[in-house]
């Protein structure tokens, strides 16, 4: 994440701060990227800690996409709604760098219904998913223990809140995508047939899943090509923001760009991938030595650089055509 100052003291403050130190209330203006001086608050900052200025309805941009919440007569869904909210106002702090959903994007945007599976009287279930500009969020997930319990029984090497954000997200801008001359064709090339029968995919994924190989960035992404293009775009958001993070610190290292370097201003994507592949080599190991698990622990192999190269054209460049 970029350096971000408070407007009153200028110093150092994170995305999720509601106050400086100096004791200045914080707003952030998702348009200019920074915190902002006396910015309008947020209708729901109080009961979710939203920390963006209000626009339309006094609402922030971010928070006018919710539809649905959760019951919030179940205390435990107020955090979790809190912390699923702070994961999409993170991805939609970084997709805004590349142009989408800003003022001059005037294409649609996504309608989020945050569903959890905690009622008052009961319990439901929730999938989570995206269907014609609806992305559905099981906010059970932002709590630490589930999502650790889900991703041993799914056997998955990374599993998170802000991940799931920036996968279901994938899907809508898919659908954007899709629009533009050529998308498709150069996408079915790679990828595969997205027509292709995805209720099947999806039976026969969980009857004998397949090994991701060396063509898939991981499990999932082997059962349909619209989820082949989402993990691959998931990852592209990974590793362009943890380089961006990498570099805001003015870290550097070998094969590794000098400070100063913006993740999200490269348009070759072969150079981003190779600077955020050594960052990832660089963390990894700052991990292992505090015997904590690997930041990023996937190998990007020529295929699936080729796939994360192709996403990474297309989403940085993407909200100036779709």
């Amino acid at each position: 994440m970029q350096y971000l100052a408070c407007p009153a003291c200028h110093t150092r403050v994170f995305p999720h701060n509601t106050e400086c130190t100096c004791g200045a209330a914080l707003t952030f203006d998702p348009e200019q990227g920074i915190f902002v001086a006396d910015g309008l608050f947020c209708a729901r900052r109080a009961e979710i800690d939203c920390n963006w200025i209000a626009e339309d309805g006094g609402l922030c941009r971010a928070c006018a996409m919710t539809r649905a919440i959760p019951d919030l007569s179940v205390p435990e869904n107020i955090v979790l709604l809190t912390e699923s909210e702070r994961a999409k106002r993170w991805m939609l702090i970084n997709l805004a760098r590349w142009g989408w959903f800003t003022a001059a994007d005037t294409g649609p945007r996504p309608i989020f219904d945050m569903l959890s599976e905690m009622l008052a009287v009961g319990a439901t279930q929730v999938t989570m998913g995206h269907a014609n500009g609806v992305i559905t969020i099981n906010v059970m997930e932002a709590d630490p223990t589930t999502r650790v319990e889900r991703q041993h029984q799914l056997g998955e090497l990374y599993r998170s809140m802000l991940g799931h954000m920036r996968h279901e997200m994938a899907h809508f801008l898919f659908a954007r995508l899709a629009a533009l001359p050529g998308f498709l064709d150069a996408f079915r090339a790679l990828f595969g047939d997205e027509r292709a029968d995805y209720a099947a995919a999806i039976a026969a994924h969980y009857e004998a899943p397949k090994d991701p190989g060396a063509d898939y960035i991981s499990a999932y992404a082997t059962m349909h090509p619209h989820e082949d293009w989402a993990e691959s775009a998931a990852h592209v958001l990974h590793l362009t923001d943890l380089t961006d993070s990498f570099m805001a610190v003015r870290l550097s290292g070998p094969q590794i760009p000098a400070p100063g370097y913006d993740a999200y201003a490269e348009h070759d994507g072969e150079a981003l991938l190779t600077a955020a592949a050594q960052v990832a080599i660089a963390v990894n190991e700052i991990n292992r030595a505090l015997d904590n698990p690997d930041v990023y622990p996937f190998i990007l192999t020529p295929r699936t650089r080729e796939k994360l190269a192709f996403v990474h054209h297309y989403l940085s460049q993407g909200a100036r055509m779709a």
